[in-house]
């Protein structure tokens, strides 16, 4: 009984995916009867631990880049693979209604992003504030979290006064009903291509697989529609 469980995966996920993964976890788990453990952080930040020899299974990133990294280095067991497509949000918890036209205004003084060096969702805000032109005009305004969790907690405690963030984000049961929120246009930023990936530090390939497929089932399709991602249609 002392021997370690092996079978158990550990699986590293983007903070923005952090809620309907929980939920795929959960059906997984009851369906394989596999445990999986969760290590939530920014992609970033999660990359380099994996490159740093962090023991995962699984990485599933808000971006496809950082898995082709990671591939591209040999540090995992195939090419990585697109299981949806992000949505990002301006949402707020004050008595403001969000708008883009807003942010340049005097009535707004904080603004949360999240980290574009480690978190996708913050590259696509950047990306998303230079094509309408007024990233220089607000840049001071910026508060950077460090991932699309902690940009949350920014703006659900209200000390900034609107952020981005993932739709999945004000998706959820708990956030569903906090402040307002609008969805913020395809068109201004590159696709969120949010990709996942077995590592070849895995002691777990068979299970892994089995986790890996699971996140292109149609029981992981529906949570992810139902947290705003949209599907490869592909898939």
């Amino acid at each position: 009984m002392g021997c370690k469980d092996t079978s158990k995966l550990i699986v590293a996920t983007s903070a923005n995916v952090q809620f309907p993964i929980e939920e795929i976890v959960i059906q997984f788990e009851q369906e394989s009867g596999l445990e999986v453990d969760l290590v939530v952080s920014s992609s970033g930040k999660l990359c380099s631990q994996i490159e740093q020899g962090a023991p995962y299974d699984i990485f599933i990133s808000a971006n496809l880049d950082y898995p082709q990294y990671l591939n591209s280095k040999g540090l995992t067991k195939a090419d990585p693979k697109i299981y949806a497509y992000g949505q990002l949000v301006l949402w707020t918890c004050k008595n403001i209604e969000p708008n883009i036209d807003l942010l340049t205004s005097d009535k707004i003084e904080h603004i949360a992003i999240a980290n574009p060096k480690h978190a996708p969702y913050g590259v696509a805000t950047v990306e998303v504030l230079e094509r309408l032109g007024i990233y220089n005009e607000i840049e001071s305004k910026l508060v950077y979290a460090e991932s699309v969790s902690q940009c949350n907690h920014l703006i659900s405690s209200e000390a900034v006064d609107v952020g981005f963030t993932s739709l999945s984000a004000v998706s959820n049961d708990e956030m569903k009903s906090t402040g307002n929120w609008i969805e913020v246009s395809s068109d201004l930023h590159s696709p969120i291509e949010q990709a996942v990936v077995i590592l070849n530090k895995t002691e777990n390939i068979s299970e892994s697989r089995k986790f890996f497929d699971f996140m292109f089932s149609e029981q992981a399709k529906e949570i992810f529609v139902k947290y705003g991602y949209q599907i490869p249609e592909n898939e």
